[in-house]
């Protein structure tokens, strides 16, 4: 049995939550659900958005199911969920993008995944003022050789394990020469230890336009905090949206997968919310688990009511159903 801490989150957090828990344990994932608190509803009961019984609960089991949170205005932090990701050093975000049955969207046959580097860059919140007149801000991005060497490894890794042809490295170094000049420096290093993958390297703004264009060129993309930023959320775009896309948060020895859309207070309690993007989220907590069988045979469920059943779907995906009707539908082809 594995033990997994889960944080339900905001506003929809618990009705996608208790979705994702039923589908996986009609599937028959063998989880023990360790469910502890983070968000603006932590911090109005308890005081502090990220409580400490919740950083030790993955402390101690070293991996965790997140949904969506809201982050207090002026509670400390300036997100819990980049604080999270510090705390565990969870470097690399993973967050794939595939077309999907039925979802409508002008892109078709989208399989790609990108890798963000998730400590660095401009994220890293070291900004000031000059002077005392407030007219002129500065900020600083940090990019290191050890976590670049991480992230672009890893990015390269899953290429290797998953079978996947090309791995595609997006930077500035045209401008930025310094920062993203090592990001590219590094990976053009670390590509030669892969000669059976295809490695190139585009500049940010022309990506945007080649991933508009034509999305299918693209495998594995590894790129580094801000660039990663955008350029995941444009991807989820290409395929339907945050709504139907996973993501996860990996260090070398601890993980965190989460829905990164979201806690759309409006439609809490109104059975409106669409589990699919933290479900593929714990799909791929299941593949990091080794269960990739079982993370394949919840996945093609998903496809066939998709494909078969979509008046059981949430209407944000274009069917005429609610959060209890999709869940039991993808929970009904799996007991059958």
């Amino acid at each position: 049995m594995y033990n997994v801490v889960l944080i339900p989150g905001d506003g929809i957090g618990k009705e996608i939550t208790d979705s994702v828990t039923k589908i996986l344990d009609t599937a028959g994932a063998d989880i023990n659900w360790i469910e502890c608190k983070a968000g603006a509803g932590a911090n109005d009961e308890l005081g502090t958005p990220l409580p400490e019984e919740t950083i030790d609960a993955i402390k101690k089991h070293r991996i965790a199911l997140k949904g969506p949170l809201t982050t207090p205005v002026g509670a400390g932090f300036r997100s819990i969920n980049v604080a999270l990701r510090q705390k565990f050093n969870l470097y690399s975000n993973i967050r794939p993008a595939r077309s999907l049955p039925n979802i409508d969207t002008p892109f078709r046959d989208v399989d790609l995944v990108l890798f963000r580097e998730n400590t660095e860059g401009l994220y890293i919140g070291k900004e000031h003022w000059i002077g005392d007149d407030e007219k002129h801000a500065e900020g600083i991005a940090v990019v290191t050789r050890e976590a670049s060497e991480k992230i672009i490894r890893s990015a390269f890794e899953y290429a290797k394990k998953r079978g996947r042809k090309k791995v595609s490295l997006v930077h500035k170094a045209n401008i930025l020469k310094f920062t993203t000049g090592l990001f590219l420096k590094i990976g053009k290093e670390i590509a030669r230890d892969y000669p059976d993958i295809e490695f190139q390297d585009l500049i940010v703004d022309n990506m945007a336009m080649q991933m508009v264009l034509r999305p299918q060129q693209f495998d594995v993309i590894v790129t580094t905090n801000l660039f990663g930023d955008i350029l995941s959320d444009l991807a989820s775009g290409l395929v339907g949206g945050l709504g139907v896309t996973g993501a996860a948060n990996i260090s070398d020895d601890a993980a965190m997968f989460e829905a990164v859309h979201g806690s759309a207070p409006d439609i809490a309690g109104k059975g409106m919310a669409n589990p699919t993007a933290l479900l593929f989220s714990a799909l791929m907590m299941l593949e990091y688990l080794g269960e990739d069988r079982l993370a394949e045979k919840i996945r093609s469920a998903v496809y066939t009511v998709l494909q078969e059943h979509k008046k059981e779907c949430t209407e944000d995906i274009g069917g005429e159903g609610n959060t209890e009707s999709y869940t039991e539908a993808i929970c009904k082809l799996l007991r059958d």
